[in-house]
């Protein structure tokens, strides 16, 4: 994760996770906050109170992409930096991740944990 990155997930933005199943067309796509998204080394963890199309997807095919963004940093042409990041994706349901999510996502009925595979600068 690099500082630029770091800098826009400490603004409010929209984070959108996209998922496939191999076994149905097309993709589906879910939004939460940037200020939801907690960050540690190359992992990500979302509380996750919906996401149910997002979780038939993983459980066949656990590679997701997100893009965040945010207009209050400064991009690769001016203001605004965004990106696109790859991973796999799994959902959490109980142990010590889940019950700090759930502390400070009382909302929470799982937790979706990304690792993060590629990081990629857009904007």
């Amino acid at each position: 994760m690099n500082e630029t990155f770091l800098e826009v997930m400490r603004h409010e933005g929209a984070v959108t996770i996209i998922s496939s199943s191999e076994n149905a067309p097309g993709f589906h796509a879910v939004n939460t906050w940037n200020s939801y998204v907690q960050i540690s080394g190359d992992k990500l963890y979302i509380p996750a109170a919906g996401m149910h199309s997002v979780q038939q997807d993983i459980e066949k095919n656990n590679q997701v992409m997100l893009t965040v963004g945010s207009k209050e940093v400064i991009g690769t042409i001016g203001p605004g930096a965004g990106f696109h990041l790859h991973g796999t994706a799994e959902f959490i349901t109980e142990g010590p991740i889940f019950n700090e999510m759930k502390e400070k996502f009382p909302f929470l009925s799982r937790v979706l944990k990304i690792t993060v595979t590629e990081i990629d600068q857009k904007i």
